[in-house]
């Protein structure tokens, strides 16, 4: 049975996304390479991040000391448009000075089962991450942990995921659990189409997203569209 935590949340209202996710992926960049020489970061896939990773590009930070994980990953082929990696690479990473060994991709084209115990190999000695990076979809999914499809299993690190309700249905995802091993969580949330999902959120429902539970809590950046009017001043 999959046990629900006491999430903390912190909402911050903001009009520009873009600006306010950089600022705080950039910060927290410095922070983990000048406390532990190294920063590793969750990417998070969806329409939302394109534009804050397009926004990275022009970031001065030490990228040789970065190394890049993701949240989750389609079945599709290496090369596909829908795929997270291909969306990031696009945007930033191929263009960026990280090292390519350091950019850690899901092999999701081999299959959800092949790829999540290859990605099991690659997250070994692996450690908490210093900042995991998420969206909401408008059920409360996040990453592909969707509502009625959560491992039982918390002890996994890394889940196949068969018969999701969006395409394509297999995919690949860090468990919740695993999300949760890190120094800062940020979700960022846009669209009025998720109004529906934060209220859920808000009122204590048990959406996915809400099983996310690191120890210093989650922070979600979060555009207004998505609030009713008394609710932009959280």
């Amino acid at each position: 049975m999959l046990t629900r935590c006491l999430q903390r949340t912190r909402w911050h209202v903001t009009d520009n996304m873009v600006e306010a996710a950089t600022r705080w992926i950039a910060q927290a960049g410095v922070q983990a390479i000048r406390e532990r020489g190294r920063f590793d970061l969750v990417l998070a896939g969806g329409k939302t991040p394109r534009a804050i990773y397009e926004k990275m590009t022009g970031v001065d930070a030490d990228w040789p000391n970065w190394h890049i994980w993701f949240g989750d990953e389609r079945c599709l082929p290496a090369d596909d448009e829908e795929r997270n990696s291909r969306m990031a690479c696009q945007a930033w990473l191929d263009g960026s000075a990280i090292p390519a060994g350091q950019i850690h991709v899901i092999h999701a084209e081999s299959g959800a089962e092949a790829a999540a115990e290859d990605y099991l190999r690659q997250l070994q000695g692996i450690g908490r991450f210093d900042l995991v990076l998420l969206g909401l979809g408008e059920d409360g999914h996040t990453a592909s942990l969707f509502p009625g499809l959560m491992s039982a299993d918390e002890t996994a690190d890394v889940i196949a995921v068969g018969q999701a309700p969006k395409p394509p249905t297999d995919r690949v995802s860090m468990s919740a659990r695993r999300l949760s091993d890190t120094a800062t969580v940020l979700f960022m949330v846009s669209g009025k189409n998720k109004r529906a999902a934060v209220q859920s959120w808000q009122n204590g429902t048990a959406i996915p997203a809400a099983y996310i539970c690191p120890e210093s809590g989650v922070d979600v950046l979060i555009a207004p569209e998505c609030l009713k009017k008394s609710q932009i001043q959280l």
